[in-house]
């Protein structure tokens, strides 16, 4: 029984030191093989900012004014006998929107001109006794006091017709003021005071006239927006009232008004509320398709950018709000660089701050590289591009 087990213990010794001298040789064998080569760069797509002109369009919310406004109102008091213009309707400017009992004031009217006649008739006959007495005063034949006396009545007379012809002026004037007309062309608003309803004075507003076309269309850039215009002596030229920029309207479908407008005006100083400027466009509306407090999309176009660079928008690399692309620097080394886009063109990103002229831009093959690796550059597959202008500052 011993025996067997210390021939069991011997083979098992045996089967051990063979194991551990096989490992030994593998393991020499191991270290004497040859490393394998090393992996090849990966290939990478990419472009060499080149700046360029290209047209800046800009979008913004924006809403419709009336070029003008009116308030209607009557001078005078009285019954509304008459309202000839429906409401909503397109007047021209003397159109008659409401007639006021005119009874009172044709009366008074009458009235007047009867006084006015009578002063006159005193006038006449004070100044014919003046031109009678003058004469007879060289001769001694009158003394001068009835000279002096018969002047001053000739005085009165005369301020007497001047009172009276006022009277008459104000009476036709109140008689005028009782049939109301439009003092603009535009569109009648909503009546106030109907057919037999009796208005106070000039209180009681009637109704309103909104001059429509053309209209004004009022929208706020962004700050970062106008600073960016301000620093650009161009794009300031442009957006002087009146200057070369364009305004097209969008309307709420989709679509663009049949024609262009024009800034008319810039607000000279920026609003503590908002912290923005108003900008306000004239545009021609001869279809009436802007009503005033609309909203609208308000396009502005005209805007020329001499050196802009531009990336293929997949190059740009959006992470936890910051944008960042990959160059190649030094011996094709990976860099990584944050950068600022602030708009698209077609399918490009325009690049404001971080990219300079030659800077070569990873646009294909990101998954594969690293910042501090080695990549082999080849020319990035060019993408058909949507459109030849840059759409941005949508607020």
């Amino acid at each position: 029984m011993a025996t067997s087990e210390a021939r069991a213990h011997s083979r098992g010794w045996l089967t051990s030191r063979r194991i551990a001298a096989t490992s030994t040789v593998l393991v020499a064998l191991a270290c004497n093989a040859p490393s394998p080569p090393p992996l090849p760069p990966p290939t990478v797509g990419v472009v060499s900012v080149q700046p360029r002109q290209l047209n800046e369009v800009a979008e913004f919310a924006g809403q419709v004014e009336a070029m003008r406004r009116v308030e209607v109102r009557s001078p005078v008091a009285g019954v509304i006998v008459a309202q000839p213009i429906r409401e909503g309707a397109e007047v021209a400017v003397g159109d008659v929107l409401f007639r006021i009992d005119p009874t009172s004031y044709d009366a008074t009217l009458r009235g007047a001109k009867a006084r006015l006649t009578e002063a006159e008739a005193r006038l006449r006959n004070a100044t014919r006794t003046v031109e009678r007495l003058r004469p007879l005063l060289a001769d001694h034949a009158v003394a001068q006091r009835d000279v002096d006396d018969a002047e001053t009545a000739e005085t009165q007379a005369r301020a007497s017709v001047e009172d009276a012809q006022a009277t008459v002026d104000r009476a036709a004037k109140d008689l005028s003021d009782a049939t109301v007309r439009a003092e603009i062309a535009g569109r009648v608003g909503k009546a106030n005071l109907l057919q037999g309803a009796r208005v106070t004075g000039p209180a009681d507003l009637l109704t309103t006239i909104d001059a429509l076309d053309p209209v004004r269309v009022t929208f706020r850039p962004s700050n970062q927006q106008t600073l960016h215009w301000r620093r650009d002596p161009q794009a300031m030229a442009a957006l002087r009232p009146g200057g070369s920029a364009r305004i097209r309207i969008i309307l709420p479908d989709g679509t663009l008004t049949p024609t262009e407008g024009k800034l008319d005006y810039v607000e000279p100083v920026i609003d503590p509320a908002s912290g923005t400027q108003e900008f306000r466009a004239r545009v021609p509306n001869p279809k009436r398709l802007l009503l005033p407090g609309q909203f609208v999309r308000v396009r502005l176009e005209g805007l020329v950018r001499d050196s802009a660079i531009l990336v293929p928008q997949r190059a740009v690399q959006q992470q936890l709000g910051r944008q960042s692309v990959y160059l190649l620097g030094v011996g094709d080394t990976v860099v990584a660089r944050d950068v600022k886009a602030t708009a698209w063109v077609g399918d490009e990103w325009l690049i404001e701050e971080g990219l300079a002229p030659g800077d070569r831009v990873v646009v294909d093959g990101l998954q594969k590289v690293r910042p501090g690796g080695v990549a082999k550059p080849t020319p990035a597959q060019a993408e058909p591009s949507v459109d030849s202008t840059v759409a941005g500052g949508a607020s």
